[in-house]
């Protein structure tokens, strides 16, 4: 009974994830991608001044295999949490908190109106604030004020474009837009999707959002809260189709993300902000797919990316727990020694992130390279993509290197831990579905899709890029620190701060918005408002109501006072009248 009261939230939550999870890959294999089309489920509340006030259901394969995926790693990570939070007082309270954010998701992932999204967006920033926050610190509060603050910018930009739609009579965001309106709906929308994906400028809020629980990071940086503004803008490609200078603008933004988060992740030593700055790495190759015309694929890469991500936030997260909450690179070091099984993982889980053949990482990561290649964008874009690609294995290398392989500076192993077997089979559930996954993804989008293939040359320059990451442990190897520290010395805090991206859209709008707050609390709230507003009228009042006192005294004194005042205005009036 003891371990029913204790464990039996995530335990069943656990179960019944899985158990949604296996129905859902069922039915999509069967009922939707078998069946080569979707569904579309709608019901009308009411109709008025001809708009249909209505809840649409959008049942496809994109929506189906995503609500699996994410189904399938809360599941993992409510398993996990058995034993990462086993010392968690409340831990009812924070499975409930999980349940709400993936149903927030999944609200989100089916419902293709924007009235009826604004439901699944907001509970999706209510919920990770809620999380952010969990350990009740000052880091904890700060990543989740500006987590809250960004989104709420988000927010607000989707609710304009709610209001700009009204002109259509219309709410769903799966048909094409005209017109000026049209173009401003689809900047709207885009802006908010960007917030959400932590693009650049609003970069600063998704590496803060690590304050958060272990598990809570595995699920927002793999399926969740990070990719709904890539899922969002996907959705609304047939509309961004219209708007070419929309979707350069994508992919100058993506391009210059995926490069920034990569620099950035190479001169990182905290582990877990290693791994965040990989995931917006990602993000930033997704939306520079979007950009430059693949949807299809950067929903693919969405998908594996988000099985192996997850897997390896939590092969993490048992080192951590396992080394008494180490997170340091500089001092963790020899974990495929104390740690075989989450060692091997973390490699595994890196190896799937560098897109290494056959695994699911390289089935997608080949299809955004080849759909570069092919396509007629500029120099910059395939740069770009060259410098992306060849910086996503040197951050992989660096976490096997200062994790799993380096030397251990750490303290006594009298704290170290070994890994549940809850972690052990949450692992394992991943571990199979990253590794089968993108082959099974393939299978499903080639059903559905089709695409176009490149010759022999280009697959050579694709092998090339993936593997160009090498250079880094050869420089390892070789010791040359004297070349690495003359070329990048000069830039290492720069590259290593996401090119300021913390002083722009974090401290600007943190610091904008409290200051602010406080000075329209001092000068508004308790300043000239209070003096014309309610202290000012009460004080008016309360004199008129002593005058009037004084008057009905009885007193003869006061009587003859009001007699003279009286007789005086008398004869200053009567002469102007006259």
């Amino acid at each position: 009974m003891k371990f029913v009261e204790l464990f039996g939230a995530p335990l069943l939550c656990s179960i019944f994830l899985f158990f949604i999870s296996l129905m859902l890959w069922v039915f999509g294999f069967c009922g939707v991608v078998g069946n080569g089309g979707g569904y579309m489920i709608e019901w009308q509340f009411f109709y008025l001044c001809g708009v249909d006030w209505t809840f649409p259901i959008v049942v496809d394969h994109i929506s189906v295999v995503f609500s699996c995926f994410v189904c399938l790693i809360s599941g993992s990570v409510s398993l996990f949490s058995m034993s990462y939070m086993e010392s968690e007082v409340f831990l009812r309270r924070f499975m409930l908190l999980i349940m709400a954010f993936v149903g927030s998701m999944n609200l989100l992932i089916y419902v293709p109106s924007l009235i009826s999204v604004l439901l699944g967006w907001d509970g999706l920033g209510i919920v990770s604030f809620a999380l952010v926050i969990y350990y009740q610190n000052k880091k904890s509060l700060a990543a989740g004020m500006l987590t809250m603050m960004i989104n709420r910018v988000g927010d607000a930009l989707l609710i304009l474009s709610v209001c700009f739609l009204i002109n259509w009579g219309e709410w769903s965001f799966g048909y094409g837009l005209f017109g000026g309106f049209g173009v401003m709906i689809c900047c709207l929308v885009v802006l908010g999707g960007m917030t959400k994906s932590a693009q650049i400028p609003f970069s600063a809020w998704l590496p803060a959002a690590m304050a958060a629980p272990t598990p809570v990071s595995a699920l927002v940086h793999s399926s969740t809260l990070v990719t709904a503004g890539v899922y969002l803008i996907i959705r609304f490609y047939s509309s961004l189709v219209e708007s070419p200078e929309i979707l350069w603008f994508l992919s100058k933004v993506g391009g210059l993300t995926l490069v920034m988060a990569g620099l950035s992740a190479c001169f990182e030593v905290d582990l877990k902000k290693i791994i965040a700055l990989s995931t917006l790495s990602q993000l930033g190759l997704m939306v520079f797919t979007v950009g430059i015309g693949y949807p299809v694929i950067a929903v693919f890469h969405l998908f594996t990316h988000a099985l192996f991500k997850a897997l390896l936030f939590l092969c993490v997260g048992s080192i951590i727990h396992s080394t008494s909450d180490t997170q340091d690179g500089r001092i963790l070091g020899s974990v495929n020694q104390l740690l075989p099984f989450s060692g091997g993982c973390l490699v595994l889980s890196g190896v799937m992130l560098c897109g290494m053949p056959f695994l699911s990482g390289f089935y997608s990561k080949d299809l955004v390279l080849e759909g570069a290649f092919s396509c007629f964008g500029g120099s910059f874009e395939i740069f770009i993509l060259v410098v992306g690609a060849g910086l996503s294995l040197v951050y992989s290398l660096r976490i096997c290197l200062m994790g799993v392989f380096g030397q251990s500076f750490g303290g006594s192993l009298c704290l170290f831990v070994v890994e549940s077997g809850y972690i052990i089979i949450s692992i394992c559930v991943l571990v199979v579905g990253a590794t089968v996954g993108g082959w099974f993804l393939q299978l499903v989008w080639v059903a559905v899709n089709g695409f176009d293939l490149i010759g022999v040359l280009g697959k050579v320059i694709i092998g090339f890029v993936t593997l160009f990451g090498l250079v880094y442990i050869l420089v390892g190897l070789l010791k040359v620190q004297k070349v690495s520290r003359s070329l990048l010395g000069e830039l290492d805090w720069f590259l290593s701060s996401m090119w300021f991206m913390g002083l722009v859209s974090g401290s600007l709008i943190s610091s904008v918005g409290l200051k602010g707050g406080l000075s329209a609390h001092s000068c508004l709230d308790l300043g000239w408002m209070e003096v014309l507003g309610g202290q000012g009228t009460f004080k008016v009042i309360g004199g008129g109501i002593r005058v009037f006192c004084t008057m009905q005294s009885g007193s003869l004194l006061s009587f003859f006072r009001i007699f003279l005042v009286l007789l005086g205005l008398f004869f200053v009036i009567l002469p102007i009248a006259l």
